[in-house]
C-alpha cells in the first residue's frame, strides 16, 4: 500500500543560477542606465523643439517686366552680386536715350540764353553809349540856347532825340535783365534733365537682378517670358554665411539657461554626429506673441500654459562638408549648465 502521507511537501526546486545573474545583470544595467539620466539631467537642459535657421534673402523685381532669361537654376549656388535674373531692357533702353536727348536738349537752350544775354548786354551797352552822347549834346545845346546861338526848334529836336535814347537805354536795359534771368531758369532745367536720365539710366540697371548675397537658389517662381511687377519676389536665396539654431524651451527652463553656456547640437538628419555651439541670446518675448493671432488671457476662461521662450544658439565648430546643414532642419539642444 502506498504511503499518502499529507504531512510530507513536494521538494523546492533551487533558483536556475544563470538566470539570477541576467536578471541581476539588467537590473544593473537599468539603474546604472537612470542614474546616468538623472545625473546628466542635473548638468544639462534638453529641448528637441529646435531647428537651423538661416539668412533668406527674398530676390524682387524693382521695375515691371518680362523676363528674358534666368540664368541659375534651383539649388545652384551663387555668389554675391552675381547675375540671377534680366528682364527686357527695350523699354528702359528707350526712355534712357530720350531722357538723353532732352538733357542736350537743355543743355543747349542754357547755351543759348546765354548767348541771347550777351547780345543784349551789348545792345544795353551801346544804347547807353548813345545816351549818354545825345545828353552830352543835350547840355551844350542848353547853353548854346540861352546865348540863342541856336533856335528853340533846332534845341527842341536836341532835347527830344537826348529823350529818345534814354528810353531805349531802358529798355535795352531791361532786356538784358529779363534774358539775364533766363539763364538760372535753363539750368535748372538741365539739373531736372540730368535728374531724369539718371533716373532712366537707373531703371535700366534694375532689368539685371544680381545675387543680394551669397547662398543657395531655393524656391524659384520665375520662367523666361513671365511679365513680373514690381515687389514680386522670384525666387528666395538661402544665406550660406551663417547658420545658427533656435530653440524653444520652456519658461520654466530658464532660469539656469544664459548667454555664453556651451550646448551639444545633435542633427535628426546625421545620427550620432554631434555639433558644438553656445547660447548666444535669449528673445524678450515668448513665441505665441509674435504668433499671428496672439492669445488674449484678459477675455474668456483662462488657462494657464507654459510658454516658450526662442534662446539662438550659434555653431562654435567649422561646419564640415561632409555634414552639410540647411535651414529648417530638426535638431535636438542639450545646454550644459554646470
Amino acid at each position: 500500500m502506498a504511503d499518502n502521507n499529507p504531512s510530507e511537501k513536494a521538494p523546492v526546486k533551487a533558483a536556475n543560477p544563470l538566470r539570477v545573474i541576467i536578471i541581476g545583470l539588467l537590473l544593473a544595467a537599468a539603474l546604472l542606465w537612470g542614474g546616468s539620466k538623472v545625473y546628466h539631467s542635473f548638468l544639462f537642459i534638453e529641448t528637441d523643439n529646435a531647428q537651423i535657421e538661416g539668412d533668406i534673402y527674398p530676390v524682387i523685381s524693382r521695375v515691371p517686366g518680362t523676363i528674358a532669361d534666368v540664368l541659375v537654376k534651383t539649388n545652384q549656388t551663387v555668389k554675391q552680386g552675381e547675375t540671377l535674373l534680366r528682364l527686357d531692357a527695350t523699354d528702359y533702353e528707350v526712355r534712357r536715350d530720350i531722357a538723353a536727348a532732352e538733357l542736350l536738349s537743355a543743355q543747349a537752350a542754357v547755351e543759348s540764353a546765354h548767348n541771347q544775354a550777351n547780345a543784349a548786354k551789348d545792345g544795353a551797352r551801346a544804347a547807353e553809349t548813345n545816351s549818354r552822347k545825345l545828353l552830352s549834346d543835350l547840355r551844350r545845346n542848353e547853353n548854346l540856347r540861352k546865348l540863342d546861338v541856336i533856335s528853340q526848334a533846332e534845341f527842341d529836336g536836341v532835347k527830344a532825340g537826348a529823350q529818345a535814347s534814354s528810353a531805349q537805354y531802358a529798355a535795352a536795359n531791361n532786356q538784358y535783365q529779363a534774358a539775364l534771368a533766363q539763364v538760372p531758369l535753363k539750368k535748372a532745367d538741365v539739373k531736372k534733365h540730368e535728374a531724369e536720365l539718371r533716373e532712366a539710366e537707373l531703371r535700366l540697371s534694375y532689368t539685371t537682378i544680381t545675387a543680394p548675397a551669397s547662398g543657395q537658389v531655393s524656391k524659384k517662381n520665375v520662367q523666361p517670358g513671365q511679365y513680373v511687377a514690381p515687389g514680386q519676389q522670384l525666387i528666395a536665396l538661402v544665406g550660406s554665411q551663417e547658420l545658427w539654431v533656435v530653440a524653444n524651451f520652456k519658461e520654466t527652463q530658464l532660469d539656469n539657461i544664459s548667454p555664453g553656456l556651451p550646448v551639444t547640437i545633435k542633427v535628426d538628419a546625421y545620427p550620432g554626429k554631434e555639433f558644438k555651439g553656445k547660447v548666444e541670446s535669449l528673445s524678450s518675448g515668448t513665441g505665441a506673441k509674435f504668433a499671428l493671432l496672439p492669445p488674449d488671457n484678459a477675455s474668456g476662461n483662462f488657462v494657464k500654459v507654459t510658454q516658450r521662450v526662442p534662446v539662438k544658439i550659434i555653431f562654435t565648430d567649422k561646419q564640415d562638408n561632409r555634414y552639410p546643414l540647411a535651414a529648417g532642419m530638426n535638431v535636438v539642444v542639450e545646454v550644459k549648465i554646470k
